[in-house]
């Protein structure tokens, strides 16, 4: 994973190979946390991972598990994602069947408990602290960290949260290797990301596409350019909560972490 230089998509852009390496040497009970509290407004590229190829995600968290040797996974999931939520708990429960989750998955001696966790709402409770309290049944605030969840997370045992799109990457990755993902992307933001195009576009939706690809690219080439006969103006990257407008002047800046930075932006969750 550290080989692919797969960075968090749920925002920060945290190194993930780096991030399971602190709790993955560590001697306690531990867990993986699915971050599926797509709250930012504009996101939506999470409902679609789930509700699209369910079994994907799994995978990534089984996988994820393994390296780290948790034995338990929980999604959190956005309470208003209805048809999110039932999609997986039928996804879930095929795995189950089939042997790819419960008691020494596939005759190994690796055994994995996953389940679904549905928040109430709160925007907050994408930060993954306030996550995790929300998991322990208490108000979602965030904490104050140090300790980060890597070393006290859940119930204060180890815990590696991951969002939905970086857990889906997984699966790739491991099939396919670490140099092999770093074919795509930019120089510090390797990958494809899923970028979701909302507003006066003809083609508003989620595109994978590799880091890197132009403001231009995104609306022209794939989105189908503005509707109405509008002129484009600016466009707000990152989410309508933390993201940052460029304008037509920026229009070629390429849509990686290093790039954006440059220009005062974030990548964000990919809004």
């Amino acid at each position: 994973m550290k080989k692919s230089e797969l960075r968090g998509r749920g925002g920060a852009g945290f190194p993930t190979g780096l991030k399971w390496s602190f709790t993955a040497s560590l001697k306690s009970e531990k867990f993986i946390i699915c971050n599926a509290d797509e709250g930012e407004p504009g996101t939506f590229k999470d409902r679609i991972i789930m509700e699209g190829d369910p079994h994907k995600l799994i995978e990534g968290i089984i996988i994820a598990s393994y390296a780290i040797d948790a034995n338990t996974a929980f999604i959190y999931i956005r309470g208003e994602y209805y048809n999110s939520i039932k999609t997986l708990e039928n996804a879930i429960e095929n795995a189950r069947k089939k042997g790819y989750l419960g008691e020494k998955i596939l005759g190994t001696g690796f055994s994995l408990d996953l389940k679904i966790k549905t928040g109430a709402g709160s925007y907050v409770c994408g930060d993954e602290t306030a996550l995790i309290e929300s998991s322990e049944g208490k108000r979602g605030n965030p904490r104050i960290k140090p300790p980060f969840p890597g070393i006290s997370g859940l119930w204060n045992k180890p815990s590696v949260v991951n969002n939905v799109e970086t857990l889906s990457n997984i699966p790739s990755i491991v099939l396919n290797g670490g140099i092999w993902y770093k074919k795509f992307g930019t120089k510090n933001s390797s990958g494809t990301k899923i970028f979701a195009v909302s507003g006066l576009v003809k083609k508003p939706g989620c595109y994978e596409l590799p880091m890197g690809v132009t403001l231009r690219e995104l609306i022209y080439d794939h989105a189908g350019g503005m509707k109405l006969n509008k002129k484009f103006k600016a466009a707000l990257i990152g989410g309508s909560a933390a993201g940052a407008f460029l304008g037509k002047d920026k229009l070629d800046v390429k849509m990686s972490y290093e790039d954006l930075a440059e220009h005062n932006g974030v990548l964000g969750s990919g809004a």
